[in-house]
């Protein structure tokens, strides 16, 4: 209970430290979003309504009354409102967030098999010349930019092969290539992560005696290795979150689908610091809770950390867990 505490208090300041460095950045921004808004002659609106309307939005308060207004605000679910629309951010987000997860999700889950089918045809291929290729495919899929490969995609397969339409096409079929935009790069740490950790557990005397046994290779690797490899992949897939958010964003830009990508770019457009200060602190809190998760799981699956719950979270070495043939 108390490493559990520990972790949660940790990250509450994590969350506090992200929430005041995007304050302080967004506050630098030059310009100010409500003239830029209130102040167009087509509105009509005099000197006296557009400062009424500054009051509103505390945009005459002093930085640091500012600061406090917003983090207050925050912790009571207000994330204040929309200078481009008006309307509550949090309402904004909540119409977004569905679409944004279910592409983050299906791309998470995309990037996960191609990392185990990376790591595990590397390891159980006879041929060196093809487990050198399979082992070197990592490293080219983190050098790719996510707005290059959406791009290479919908020139490739939608508008030169035809066989994924982007424009008006179903909504199911319309993911194919977002996902598989955002699963690529990700998958390449992953991967790299769990053929390093395949590559350790099998030096590990108990494997030696399991293939001593007369175990297959595919057996060694599923029942012994793969479990004990998985430990150091779910430190890098917790870290892959925050990743896994921006690349969300950049994805759904580049196909144009309604989601957090979009109103992000709207807010940059027209400097709507609320939104883009929710949008951050939602980013944030994701990827807080996901690493808390982790760090929480690590004592369930290694049982020597239930003895040491303060120490940090690592890359640990594998648990021995031997199985017999």
């Amino acid at each position: 209970m108390s490493y559990a505490l520990r972790r949660a208090g940790q990250a509450a300041i994590v969350l506090i430290a992200a929430f005041t460095a995007t304050f302080i950045l967004l506050q630098l921004l030059p310009g100010d979003a409500i003239l830029i808004k209130y102040q167009d002659p087509s509105l009509g609106l005099s000197s006296e309504q557009i400062e009424q309307i500054r009051i509103a939005y505390g945009a005459d308060s002093t930085w640091w009354e500012q600061y406090w207004a917003t983090l207050t605000g925050y912790a009571h679910g207000d994330f204040g409102y929309s200078t481009q629309y008006g309307t509550p951010v949090l309402q904004l987000i909540g119409e977004a967030l569905p679409a944004t997860a279910l592409l983050a999700g299906l791309g998470f889950l995309l990037a996960a098999v191609i990392a185990f089918a990376i790591a595990f045809l590397s390891t159980l291929s006879p041929f060196g010349w093809l487990r050198r290729g399979l082992q070197a495919l990592p490293g080219v899929f983190v050098a790719v930019p996510v707005f290059w490969l959406g791009i290479l995609l919908i020139q490739v397969f939608s508008f030169g092969l035809g066989w994924v339409p982007i424009v008006a096409a179903d909504p199911a079929v319309g993911l194919i290539l977002p996902v598989i935009t955002l699963a690529v790069p990700i998958s390449a740490p992953l991967a790299q992560i769990l053929v390093r950790s395949i590559d350790d557990v099998q030096l590990q005397p108990f494997v030696t005696v399991v293939r001593a046994k007369g175990a297959s290779p595919p057996w060694v690797l599923w029942r012994s290795v793969a479990r004990n490899a998985l430990l150091p992949a779910l430190t890098i897939a917790g870290v892959l979150f925050g990743e896994l958010i921006g690349g969300a964003v950049v994805t759904e830009t580049v196909y144009g689908r309604t989601g957090i990508g979009r109103i992000t770019e709207q807010a940059v457009s027209s400097q709507d610091i609320p939104v883009l200060q929710g949008i951050v602190v939602l980013a944030a809190l994701t990827f807080v809770v996901v690493n808390l998760v982790v760090d929480l799981l690590y004592p369930v699956l290694d049982p020597r950390l239930r003895r040491g719950a303060g120490t940090p979270r690592t890359s640990p070495a594998p648990v021995l867990q031997e199985a017999s043939a």
